[in-house]
């Protein structure tokens, strides 16, 4: 049995803060924090992401939309499609993110 804990798993080397929860050949688990204003840029991936909205309130933006994310609701992100996020709301932002390295 592997455990990772937040306070201690690796860091992304971004501006936000983002830990490295379950990392494998075909997937990594990432934990998003996103303080109140804070933005993670918009940018592209060379894969599938799943978003899961954990706690707060944030805009993601894909490609020329932006919705409005709440706890508890999932997008997914097909690879090259530019995605951003921004805590619009006042509490902290907390994100899951899935990204499917390997395709079938």
């Amino acid at each position: 049995m592997r455990i990772t804990e937040l306070k201690s798993a690796e860091r992304v080397p971004i501006d936000i803060d983002a830990r490295k929860m379950l990392v494998r050949k075909e997937c990594e688990l990432i934990h998003l924090s996103l303080k109140p204003g804070e933005v993670l840029a918009v940018h592209s991936n060379p894969f599938d992401v799943a978003f899961y909205t954990l706690a707060g309130t944030g805009e993601l933006t894909i490609g020329e939309e932006t919705r409005i994310m709440t706890p508890d609701s999932v997008v997914e992100v097909a690879a090259g499609e530019m995605r951003g996020w921004k805590n619009t709301g006042s509490d902290e932002l907390r994100v899951l993110v899935l990204k499917v390295l390997v395709t079938t």
